[in-house]
């Protein structure tokens, strides 16, 4: 991915599930210009940090709010997760 001023604000929900790695990677692998990037996950692992081509990131709790001034939200949650999520 590339950081571009006048890219698109990203989201990415579920940063410490089962497939985070395979996920980040391909996102990497992409090449997509972004302005900004958010880390989200469950309450449990907010405050955790999550490496991203060679940047630091602070994981979020997921709320309603995390989407606000976000462009585009992906989600790597597992399918029975995501039925109890229901944020947007």
């Amino acid at each position: 991915m590339t950081l571009k001023a006048d890219g698109p604000s990203i989201a990415v929900v579920g940063v410490t599930g089962a497939v985070r790695q395979e996920f980040l990677s391909v996102l990497s692998d992409l090449d997509f210009p972004y302005r900004s990037i958010k880390m989200l996950a469950s309450k449990r692992s907010a405050g955790k940090h999550q490496e991203f081509e060679g940047k630091d990131y602070v994981i979020e709790e997921l709320t309603h709010e995390s989407f606000d001034g976000v462009d585009i939200a992906l989600s790597c949650l597992t399918l029975g997760l995501g039925r109890k999520r229901t944020y947007l």
